[in-house]
């Protein structure tokens, strides 16, 4: 053969190629989605049962798949090509029997599970399990030559015809049979038709056609042929003949397609010509249909940008409201109104933090005597209103998206492939109220470390640690309202006379962010569950980018082994 092995160049790309073909997102219905769904499939199976395998093991034994029409008497003809019965055909249609590869029994090594066709289970003996493979050895069967009887390409089953063509997708060499009957059929043409745009090698076998009319329809077909470019395919005549006890057709009837097949076999060259025809046409085959797959995914951008918009605006417009809520008096009504104004009472406190430190130190401090302190009481209403805002946005932002996406068919069938997308996460409000208590704790350790040298003073003691990130949490909280009672001024007052306005605004910015930060992370892990869907558009296009260049890098190592003559088409 002109080489042994493809270079590492090719082999790299097209494997590169495999991981980007089967990694190009499809998953939104949109017009032709099912076309390309297909043809990704295609290329993948190709290139993990045939390409790649075979350029690993470019000395391997020639695969000659036989497939063909219903009743075109495939199984007849493979055994006599043999001269024994090795493979049988079935009375009933469809046959549910596993295809059958034969091969000499010298040439065994090169089937093994992890060659050609890896996906399929293999077996030695005979099985009803249509997806195994059956291998059986021959010493009729020249060495360099394996025949593979493949199942009706236009089987009634389903089943039959996917592996029908995923087998002759797997081959080097299709032996083509079909019957006077059957010839002018359109699926046995859809396949050749393929056979032609993949420049894959093809012997077709014109079968049990009486002698009265065989020239007329061999001439017919010839012409057929021609007009689908399969010119210099070889074109076989078996005449209608009576079969022996062992139900094989005479010797002579069969003789030119055995000579063929075992000149092929024993000449190297002519077999590695063969194998590299068929080789470089499935490459270059592969490639365009690559570009196709890429092509399809400009559909699948489109309407990603369009529902990955509308989520990301829900979710912003969530986060801009829950923070504008945070700053605007909101979360300073009902309970925590009441609980701040019991804590700094009618407004004489400022003059008793000023005048008289030692008894509202008593009245105050937190944590001395372990009772529940009024400080106690008001963190547990704030962190209740903060829980209920983040809560009532993530509930909002749910059923705005999914209201969204209900209105593009690609979003619906979304949809209706998950539950509860209209609601927030079944885990949301542990993961809320977590984040709001670690909120808490944050604006506790802010008063910690930023009044470090505070602490000492008479009014940090007085209002400890707790009571001074209380009043800090109800001044950020009512930042952009105006205080008609002046609780909130008094509040404002307090941390001046301990830290100074400089500072205050610092405070209240520092630990306004970092809530806004929180609940941003919160609503991003949810709207991830509408993203996981839709995928995000710079992702999609990245992909497709990436799936473009392995199909350009592959062109390019083909045309590189083709000047290196390892791969002459």
């Amino acid at each position: 053969m002109p080489g042994e092995h493809a270079s590492a160049e090719l082999l790299g790309a097209l494997s590169g190629l495999l991981g980007n073909v089967n990694g190009a997102p499809l998953a939104l219905d949109v017009p032709g989605v099912v076309d390309a769904r297909r043809v990704r499939a295609d290329i993948a199976t190709q290139l993990s049962d045939y390409v790649i395998p075979r350029l690993v093991q470019l000395d391997g034994p020639l695969l000659t798949v036989v497939g063909g029409s219903t009743g075109a008497g495939k199984s007849t003809l493979v055994n006599s090509l043999l001269g024994e019965r090795i493979t049988e055909s079935g009375v009933l249609r469809p046959t549910t029997r596993s295809p059958v590869l034969i091969h000499h029994p010298d040439d065994a090594k090169w089937f093994a599970p992890d060659r050609i066709l890896p996906e399929l289970p293999r077996t030695t003996v005979p099985s009803n399990d249509t997806y195994a493979l059956r291998l059986a050895t021959s010493t009729k069967i020249p060495r360099g030559l394996a025949l593979l009887d493949a199942p009706d390409v236009d089987s009634i089953d389903k089943g039959n015809r996917e592996l029908a063509a995923q087998l002759l997708a797997a081959a080097d060499l299709w032996l083509f049979v079909t019957s006077a009957a059957r010839y002018a059929d359109q699926v046995p043409w859809d396949y050749l038709r393929l056979a032609a745009e993949r420049s894959t090698s093809v012997a077709v076998v014109l079968d049990r056609t009486s002698s009265d009319a065989v020239t007329e329809v061999r001439g017919h077909l010839a012409r057929m042929m021609t007009s689908r470019g399969l010119s210099d395919s070889p074109l076989f005549t078996v005449p209608e003949s009576s079969v022996d006890a062992e139900g094989l057709l005479p010797a002579e009837s069969v003789a030119p397609i055995v000579g063929w097949l075992h000149d092929l076999a024993g000449n190297s060259d002519a077999r590695g010509k063969v194998i590299s025809h068929t080789l470089d046409g499935s490459i270059r085959h592969i490639v365009l249909r690559s570009h196709d797959v890429a092509d399809a995914m400009d559909a699948q951008i489109e309407i990603s940008e369009l529902l990955y918009a509308d989520v990301d605006a829900i979710y912003r417009e969530a986060l801009d409201s829950f923070t504008t809520q945070s700053t605007d008096g909101t979360l300073l009504r009902g309970e925590v109104q009441v609980r701040w104004q019991e804590f700094v009472g009618t407004g004489d406190l400022l003059r008793s933090v000023e005048e008289k430190v030692g008894r509202i130190r008593d009245r105050f401090v937190d944590g001395v005597t372990g009772k529940r302190t009024r400080s106690s009481d008001i963190v547990a209403a704030i962190e209740t209103g903060v829980f209920n805002l983040i809560v009532e946005q993530a509930e909002k932002a749910a059923a705005a998206c999914a209201q969204a996406w209900a209105e593009v068919p690609a979003g619906k069938t979304l949809l209706a492939g998950s539950r509860d997308l209209d609601r927030a996460s079944s885990d949301f409000r542990v993961k809320a109220e977590r984040a709001v208590r670690d909120w808490r704790q944050a604006v506790l350790e802010l008063v910690r470390t930023d009044g470090g040298d505070k602490r000492m003073t008479a009014k940090f003691l007085a209002f400890g640690v707790n009571g001074i990130g209380v009043a800090l949490m109800v001044v950020m909280f009512a930042d952009a309202v105006k205080d008609k009672d002046g609780t909130v001024a008094l509040g404002h007052k307090l941390l001046s006379a301990i830290f100074g306005d400089d500072a205050v605004k610092a405070l209240v910015t520092k630990a306004h962010a970092d809530l806004d930060t929180r609940v941003a992370a919160l609503f991003e892990g949810e709207m991830q569950r509408f993203v996981e869907l839709v995928g995000r558009p710079d992702d999609l296009k990245a992909r497709q980018a990436d799936l473009r260049e392995s199909a350009r890098l592959s062109e390019g190592a083909r045309h590189a082994d083709f000047l290196r003559g390892e791969h002459p088409a």
